[in-house]
């Protein structure tokens, strides 16, 4: 017991020596922060524990290092005058209380080996970080205009960026919500979908539909937007043309062939008997029991039926603005319908486990080339999707 008490005492000791060291390596690379989170989870745990004093003493001297190294930075960030530095400074700020806000729970901290709290100098951060937060919004909506005001597209999704860091800020600015939409819709690329047969055949309603929705296809592109019915209001950026340029359907097959099946199998038993007839015994004198076998067979009559669907077209990408398309993809596909039953005659015994399958099927009526078509559209986009996906404007 004495032992085990020991080995726990020395792994503890062990575990905190080692916390110490990272602090103390956190504290000689500069990552402050990090030693303030490491030594306050110790302390969160037991502040009086004599072996976490060392953890107090590190605390004490990565705060007044990590402030000193934040003021440093706001003096120098207060002469600058550029978005990148209010966003900084802003944060700054945010750091600092963030910081004290860790360490005020704990407070006091006694260090017993100096008869004294370790210091800790608060401040009230809030005054320079609502000036600060205010100089950062305003910066961002100036920003904001400046990119919006050039009409370029590049220039307004950078916009709706600054726009959404603003709106996170929460100053409760006149207009934002308008301008978030503004940057939105300039920022946009419009694409216009359309589907052409040029197939000679009908393709079904339903099947165009699927096609044409967009939403389907899992295109997680923010800044882009597919349309399949016209808006006069807007401006179309780019155009997609799914093009079916042939639609054929194989005639409506069937074929049958015999297979002849025979198995050797076990048919009952019989006494084993000796040459005068008489039944032999085994040692125990229990009389023998010897297997019967038999060969059975059957016609196997396998029924198979068929019928294919082969689309293909492309797939055109077009700029809209100036009148050129872009690239081209070859899109085909083929479906097959395709049904096997099977019967037969003679002993169902000497069939296979896949044989007995087949005869469970029974004919099924073939879909006409409309329901053959609905039946290859998941063949169909798949592949469109396939080009969407690897082909984004």
């Amino acid at each position: 017991m004495r032992s085990t008490i020991t080995l726990i005492m020395a792994v503890l000791l062990l575990g905190g020596c080692n916390s110490v060291k990272r602090n103390q390596k956190f504290l000689a690379r500069g990552n402050y922060d990090q030693a303030i989170e490491l030594a306050v989870k110790k302390l969160q745990k037991d502040k009086t524990l004599a072996r976490n004093e060392e953890h107090i003493v590190l605390l004490e001297e990565a705060y007044k290092k990590a402030n000193d190294e934040d003021q440093r930075q706001i003096n120098f960030l207060k002469k600058e005058n550029n978005l990148k530095s209010k966003r900084q400074l802003y944060y700054l700020y945010q750091g600092l209380e963030r910081r004290q806000q860790l360490i005020r729970p704990l407070l006091p901290l006694y260090i017993s080996s100096e008869g004294r709290n370790a210091r800790f100098k608060m401040k009230d951060y809030s005054d320079e970080a609502i000036a600060a937060k205010q100089v950062l919004g305003e910066a961002l909506w100036n920003q904001s205009d400046r990119f919006l005001q050039t009409n370029d597209k590049m220039q307004a999704r950078t916009a709706y960026e600054l726009l959404s860091e603003l709106e996170d800020l929460g100053l409760g600015y006149m207009g934002l919500s308008q301008k978030l939409d503004d940057a939105l819709y300039l920022g946009t690329d419009f694409v216009f979908v359309t589907l052409n047969n040029r197939s000679g055949q009908i393709m079904p309603r339903q099947l165009e539909r699927e096609l044409l929705d967009f939403n389907t296809y899992g295109l997680d592109n923010f800044w882009t937007q597919y349309h399949n019915e016209r808006n006069p209001n807007i401006d179309y950026d780019y155009g997609i043309a799914l093009n079916f340029r042939q639609i054929e359907f194989s005639p409506e097959r069937i074929s049958e062939k015999e297979v002849r099946r025979t198995k050797r199998i076990k048919d009952g038993w019989e006494y084993k008997r000796n040459r005068e007839g008489k039944i032999m015994k085994d040692e125990e004198g229990n009389p023998i029991k010897v297997d019967i076998y038999t060969t059975v067979s059957a016609i196997l009559t396998i029924t198979e039926q068929f019928k294919a669907a082969t689309v293909g077209g492309n797939v055109v990408y077009r700029d809209l603005n100036q009148g050129r398309d872009i690239d081209r993809f070859p899109m085909g596909t083929e479906f097959i319908f395709e049904n096997v039953f099977a019967t037969f005659r003679g002993d169902e015994r000497a069939l296979s486990d896949d044989d007995l399958l087949l005869v469970e099927n029974r004919f099924v009526p073939f879909p006409n080339n409309a329901q053959l078509l609905l039946d290859a559209s998941d063949d169909i986009k798949g592949r469109l999707k396939e080009i969407l996906r690897n082909n984004t404007l």
